[in-house]
């Protein structure tokens, strides 16, 4: 296993890191693009004939006799064949993700003024809604959990559900049972760009939606991107990535094992430590190495390390704060001593774990946060997955007759400005009407 160390000390130009880590946004994206491009325009073409021959293609199964979705008893063996306690964990961390999610809520206001007039903003759940959820070598019912409660707190009406089966043609029974406790409508079995091209398009067997939520993988990500526009997405997401800022007093161990927990999610995961002091880097690599051989996907987790693990040496924890936010990671751990002499300088993550006792893979699963988090940097920009994404903003302009008398003038002046004739005519001609 090879970390590449990065020496910044002493220096202030980080730009040979910065070019590693950038492009690892880069890569393979022009063959992803024209793969999925001939995707999206098979399924919009052919709807479910492009959905099954992809299905038995890319899945190994074959759904033409059953179809895609989901039946009522597939969803009571799902939920039969769950362990009673593993039941248990899923609906207390539902319950988690509600009550942090019904915070969040927005209400809808009004202000009036003292002519009679009035604005505002009206809140309105979006009306339908996809949730792809990846199938790969992992299922993760929390994905499940995290996009449809917040879906449900936001008042959403109808939340279907995209999923690859296996080569039988089920789903794993643990996604379902999370899809049932956190709510959802209906499930289909259909995975990667295809399954986001039928929630864009519609097909014959599955509804087009208003918006598209989930994780995904680069095939995934380019065909949200794609069908913007025909649809809402929430965000564009890359491979998983952890940033952790330490000190030397920070427990090396623990700090080697929270960098694994996201080097073993894919090889194009990124794990990277940043900290002042060197010895304690190399004793991180050494336990990290030591880690690594007894994990279950410990080859995935190496070519992690390999490709895109490193360590950046810093002066001191204030610049590795300022490196931090150029990288804007999605998971940010602060194992320093003194969290609050640092949280202040954080500007860019999707989300901050403060301490010994705040793992990262505490916010993956349990503790109420979202884990859909802005990666690749966009955390500079972006927020994590939450009742915002499911609602609409629109704006409520309700004017008295002597409040448009008093603003109209200056109104349409403005139009004027702008030589835009029909705008100044539309406001001039109220103003002599009764």
């Amino acid at each position: 296993m090879s970390i590449k160390t990065f020496d910044l000390r002493n220096t202030f130009d980080p730009s040979e890191f910065y070019k590693t880590f950038d492009e690892r946004k880069k890569t393979g994206k022009a063959d992803v693009d024209n793969i999925v491009k001939d995707i999206l325009q098979n399924v919009r073409l052919n709807g479910d004939k492009a959905l099954f021959e992809y299905t038995s293609k890319f899945d190994g199964a074959n759904l033409e006799e059953c179809g895609f979705e989901v039946t009522a008893k597939e969803f009571d063996d799902a939920m039969a064949s769950v362990p009673a306690e593993l039941l248990v964990v899923i609906k207390n961390a539902a319950s988690n993700i509600k009550s942090f999610h019904e915070k969040e809520k927005e209400e809808s206001f009004e202000y009036v003024r003292k002519d009679g007039s009035s604005f505002g903003i009206k809140i309105t759940p979006i009306s339908k809604v996809g949730v792809y959820v990846p199938g790969g070598s992992a299922p993760l019912p929390s994905s499940v959990l995290m996009n449809i409660v917040p879906a449900k707190v936001a008042g959403v009406q109808e939340i279907i559900m995209c999923t690859p089966p296996n080569k039988q043609g089920l789903i794993n029974p643990v996604i379902l049972a999370a899809a049932v406790i956190a709510g959802v409508d209906r499930v289909f079995k259909v995975g990667g760009a295809q399954a986001i091209a039928a929630m864009a398009y519609g097909t014959e067997s599955i509804p087009n939606v208003n918006k598209i939520t989930g994780p995904g993988n680069a095939y995934v990500a380019t065909a949200k991107g794609m069908v913007f526009g025909i649809c809402g997405i929430d965000m564009i997401a890359g491979p998983s990535e952890i940033l952790i800022l330490a000190d030397e007093k920070a427990d090396v161990e623990l700090v080697a094992a929270d960098m694994l927990s996201q080097a073993e999610h894919d090889k194009m995961a990124a794990s990277v430590l940043i900290t002042p002091n060197e010895q304690f880097a190399k004793d991180v690599i050494i336990a990290a190495e030591k880690q690594l051989e007894n994990l279950s996907r410990k080859d995935i987790a190496k070519s992690s390390f390999d490709n895109y693990g490193a360590v950046i040496l810093v002066d001191d924890i204030k610049r590795g704060a300022e490196i931090s936010n150029y990288i804007a990671p999605e998971h940010l751990e602060l194992f320093v001593e003194n969290v609050n002499d640092i949280i202040d300088s954080i500007q860019n993550a999707g989300a901050i774990f403060c301490g010994k006792w705040s793992p990262e893979p505490m916010g993956d699963y349990y503790c109420g946060t979202n884990h859909i988090l802005p990666t690749n940097g966009t955390a500079k920009f972006s927020s994590p997955l939450g009742v915002w994404d499911f609602i609409k903003r629109t704006s409520v302009i309700n004017y008295s007759r002597s409040g448009f008398l008093k603003d109209c003038n200056e109104a349409a002046l403005f139009a004027s400005a702008e030589g835009l004739d029909a705008h100044e005519k539309s406001i001039r001609m109220r103003s002599f009407s009764k």
